[in-house]
């Protein structure tokens, strides 16, 4: 039995972590065509940090509940739904528009354009979710919406890389460390950066080939081209300018810069030329429902377990948010919506 009232964090004003706040509002009702999902976990991305300390580079509409990624149980649907029953597992995802095929031109994500999934309960379109993976809990489901299927696309995208092909992955951020084990079940060799020793560690656990200390490694590119034996097939490039340089050294002539991050606003200017003669880009915006459906069809395969840091209780969102912020962390934070 659903309660009475319905919990949930908004983001007052961007600018501040304690801008977040907890309200109690009123259970959302179910009209025809969308079910009622019992959210059971979260969780963060970058992007919401981003959001919260307004910093984010996109449109951000007020007052809205945040986060992009959660799972949960359907408790309730209206009359018409087919695509799930009461009782199913599922996971939304990242965006309203995107189900197939090429991008859209326009896409509104949760948490920036509408109510995210930072609540206890959520009405939502069944066409905008997917079925998790049986083998996962929702803690682990609730990391992949955006990590995740961000690097299945970068990975898989329009142009496959193939087994044997090489991966160069930069830090151990969520889509970074998914982009690891993605690889690996598909039969890639991983090369990865990171400046942390306890990290490598974490890296060479999951199964990275070959790891770069880019603190002791400043030329890092160009390392990675050698351990490739003339370039990586693949770079997930989830840092921006001030890494840009270094994936264009790194990569092979003709192949792919996957461009997802911006971590950062300045950095090393690009030889044209350099670019020209080099590498193809292709900028990633997450990715479809039939992309996630693809990916968790793999993931159950291979029984993939997402690779989680810590888990908050649902109280301690704002904590949630410090520990991103530190980042001092290797995989996903999650909060936990369970109430005892």
């Amino acid at each position: 039995m659903a309660p009475a009232q319905n919990r949930a964090f908004r983001l007052r004003e961007p600018r501040s972590i304690e801008n977040l706040e907890m309200t109690e509002e009123s259970l959302p009702q179910v009209q025809r065509g969308e079910v009622l999902v019992r959210v059971k976990a979260t969780s963060l991305n970058y992007r919401d940090l981003a959001m919260v300390e307004g910093d984010y580079p996109g449109e951000l509409r007020e007052n809205l509940v945040q986060l992009s990624d959660g799972a949960g149980e359907i408790v309730e649907a209206g009359e018409d739904v087919r695509r799930f029953r009461v009782g199913d597992r599922v996971a939304g995802n990242f965006t309203r528009e995107w189900f197939g095929g090429k991008r859209p031109s326009y896409m509104e994500p949760y948490g920036t354009h509408s109510d995210g999934w930072l609540t206890d309960y959520k009405v939502i379109n069944p066409e905008e979710l997917v079925r998790l993976p049986d083998h996962l809990t929702y803690e682990q489901g609730a990391t992949l919406p955006c990590a995740a299927v961000t690097a299945w696309n970068a990975l898989h995208g329009p142009s496959p890389a193939g087994p044997g092909d090489t991966v160069l992955t930069l830090g151990t951020g969520g889509v970074s460390v998914f982009a690891v084990q993605l690889a690996k079940i598909l039969g890639l060799r991983v090369i990865s950066t990171t400046s942390s020793s306890w990290k490598e560690e974490k890296l060479q656990e999951l199964g990275s080939n070959d790891i770069i200390n880019y603190n002791d490694t400043p030329e890092w590119g160009k390392r990675a081209e050698e351990l490739s034996n003339g370039g990586v097939n693949r770079v997930v490039e989830v840092v921006g300018p001030a890494s840009f340089h270094q994936s264009i050294q790194a990569v092979a002539p003709g192949e792919e810069v996957a461009l997802i991050g911006v971590l950062t606003r300045t950095g090393d200017k690009i030889d044209y030329y350099d670019l020209f003669g080099k590498a193809s880009t292709r900028t990633i915006g997450v990715g479809s429902r039939d992309m996630f459906e693809s990916m968790n069809r793999a993931i159950a395969a291979h029984q993939l377990t997402p690779v989680i840091d810590t888990v908050y209780p649902f109280e301690q969102a704002q904590e949630a948010y410090r520990h991103l912020k530190s980042q001092n962390f290797f995989g996903k934070i999650v909060i936990s919506h369970d109430q005892q």
